[in-house]
This record gives structure tokens, sequence and C-alpha cells, in this order.
């Protein structure tokens, strides 16, 4: 099964055969099935939403019910040799705690998010006033699943802060690498970041 998401792909790229991965926020698992038929990982996955957590199990996917801000906190130390958080960051209440969890309990954590400082972004803004939307943020104002609203530049200020090592950054638009300002040009992010020990 190809996956079409940029982001997947380049998780798919960074992760080892046979790795052991866990998928936080893992929606309904397509991601970890992939790994799991392409790399052979042991995977598994916290999710909210019990749909999508019937959609895992029918994949094969092992799955933890609950919310991901309690469950991290029960793993132990270098528990994964990857922590995947994909397009999820901007969704959780309280953004700080799990980052700091993720690289806690992971060896290293890949971390992609929608960029909001994306130059169509802040046009959409300045002229029409509304709130942004675009395909890697497809949402109304009133019912996005977004709370925060974070840019390349403001994850590259916490991760320096917060004593983490970027390992590997990439941004994207569409499916094109963005290498010149990525803070205006790319779309999305992805960093493999590991906790300075």
């Amino acid at each position: 099964m190809p996956l079409r998401r940029k982001d997947y792909q380049l998780i798919e790229e960074i992760i080892p055969n046979g790795a052991r991965i866990l998928d936080v926020g893992c929606g309904e698992g397509d991601l970890l099935h992939a790994l799991k038929l392409s790399k052979d990982v042991r995977g598994y996955g916290i999710e909210l939403h019990e749909e999508k957590i019937i959609s895992c199990v029918g994949k094969g996917i092992q799955v933890h019910h609950g919310d991901m801000e309690q469950l991290l906190s029960v793993y132990p130390d270098n528990s994964f040799d990857y922590v995947v958080l994909s397009r999820t960051l901007q969704e959780i209440k309280n953004p700080a705690k799990v980052l700091m969890e993720i690289v806690r309990i992971g060896k290293q954590a890949i971390v992609s998010f929608p960029n909001f400082a994306h130059w169509k972004i802040r046009l959409q803004l300045m002229f029409s006033g509304t709130a942004p939307k675009n395909p890697a943020l497809p949402y109304e104002w009133y019912n996005t699943p977004n709370i925060h609203y974070l840019t390349i530049k403001d994850f590259y200020n916490f991760v320096r802060s917060h004593n983490i090592e970027v390992l590997r950054a990439e941004f994207f638009s569409g499916h094109k690498k963005i290498s010149l300002l990525p803070n205006l040009f790319g779309e999305e992010a992805l960093f493999l970041i590991k906790a300075r020990r």
C-alpha cells in the first residue's frame, strides 16, 4: 500500500527495518500498517477516538485507547526506538508536556505539523481577514481540531530551549521539498529529534 502523505513517506524513509514504534494519535492506523508491511516494525498506537481504534484493530494494529497526555507517562524511558507524532501536535492541549514525554520514552521522535506561517496563510489572513484554510488545514474556524497555531520557527525555538536536538528537518509543500526560507514557503514540516542526554 503506497503512502500518499508526504510526511508518511519521509517517516517510512527514516524508520529502519524491525524498529519498535509508538504512533501517538495513530488515527486509523494507516502509517503503522504500512510500516508493518514494508519495514516489519513492531508498532503500537495511542488513539482517543473509538471508531479509529476499530479500524486499527481491523488492520492488526495494537492500540491503546485513551488520552495521550495521560498514557505517555506510564511508559519507561527509552521504551521505543521511535515515537511518531504526525499532524497531531497542533491538536494537543499541552504540547510541551507531550513533546518532552515522546523524547523521554523514544530514543528518537518524529514530529510533523502544518506550518501556520506559510505565505498563503499570511496572505489569507491579511487580505480576507478569515481563519486560514488550505489542503493541510481544511477546516473552518468553528470545527477545526487545531488549538495551537505553531510555525517552523516556533518549533525551533521550543527545542532549543528544552534541550532537544534536531537530527533532521524536512520542509515541503504538497510533495515538493522546500529548502529556501522554509518558515515562509513550507506548508508542512517534519523533524527527527531526540533528547540531549
